[in-house]
């Protein structure tokens, strides 16, 4: 696999646990955004595709028994100076994972319109291999299926710590008894109602079950879950207190995001306890063939 080499030369990265032969998970993560400025300058967050890396090689390291992780990272904007990967880039790969955005999955951006070209042909020819996605990801992952994907009906936003409730599905992902988690989120727009069958334009064979593992007050549809196949969450499993802060400063500094209070009420919940390990230990079982026992 060749990875994309940006005018920063973004390099691909390796995390073996020490001592260990262990299984390597081999995942590409296609950078739909970058961090904040702030954000960029501290070590080990100068991209989405880093920050996943290094939170999936915890997530990693805390399996039993433990799993390496293999990242390959490609920045996909072409305004921006990203360039689209082809499918034979995708040699040898086990995940593709879709980063979050500022831009909108219900947009028919070129670049958008590429991907979802991209995503359509790795799905019809690549059998093996998983799909995941965070926030924007989700959300062009299920559009790819035919879902509907637009802004809050009432313009709202979901944001910081929240509260989702957990189907039973998503307890059996989640390894859980609880019947809910905590995430960070960061979005206006939802997916609308799950993919189905009929949907998915031919891309989901018959009889395929199509799965929300969690919902919340204001979206329904947090996360899709098919076996072997796709498992996407609305919410960011790896924003940190200085990421929450700064992406909603961001928003409300681009107007996107109107309700001065709310972002207000919402910054101050960026240091409270969140499940995000549990959501990349979860995906990455997924990613591990480790979802046999779930229907």
């Amino acid at each position: 696999m060749a990875p994309h080499r940006e005018p920063e030369h973004r390099d691909g990265a390796t995390a073996h646990p020490k001592g260990q032969d262990a299984p390597v998970v081999r995942m590409m993560v296609l950078e739909t955004d970058e961090p904040h400025k702030e954000t960029k300058k501290k070590p080990g967050k100068t991209t989405f595709g880093e920050i996943l890396h290094n939170h999936f090689t915890d997530a990693g390291k805390a399996h039993d028994p433990p799993l390496g992780i293999e990242t390959d990272r490609w920045f996909v904007i072409p305004e921006k100076g990203g360039t689209m990967p082809k499918y034979e880039d995708f040699e040898g790969c086990d995940a593709l994972l879709i980063t979050g955005s500022v831009y909108d999955a219900h947009g028919d951006d070129p670049w958008i319109l590429d991907l979802l070209e991209l995503l359509r042909e790795l799905w019809q020819n690549h059998p093996k291999m998983h799909f995941s996605g965070v926030c924007f990801g989700h959300q062009l992952l299920c559009r790819l299926l035919g879902a509907e994907v637009r802004p809050s009906s009432k313009g709202d936003w979901e944001l910081g710590h929240s509260r989702i409730e957990l189907t039973p599905t998503g307890q059996k992902l989640f390894q859980t008894d609880e019947d809910h988690v905590y995430l960070h989120q960061m979005h206006q727009d939802h997916v609308v109602a799950p993919p189905t069958v009929e949907s998915a334009g031919g891309l989901l064979p018959k009889g395929t079950r199509v799965h929300v593992w969690g919902m919340s007050e204001h979206t329904k549809v947090q996360g899709v879950y098919i076996k072997g196949k796709m498992f996407t969450t609305q919410a960011h499993l790896a924003f940190d207190e200085e990421m929450v802060k700064t992406q909603i400063e961001m928003r409300v500094e681009a107007g996107s995001i109107s309700e001065k209070g709310a972002a207000d009420q919402a910054a101050e919940t960026a240091d409270l306890e969140h499940d995000g390990e549990v959501a990349a230990a979860a995906i990455l079982r997924f990613f591990h063939d480790e979802d046999e026992d779930i229907d």
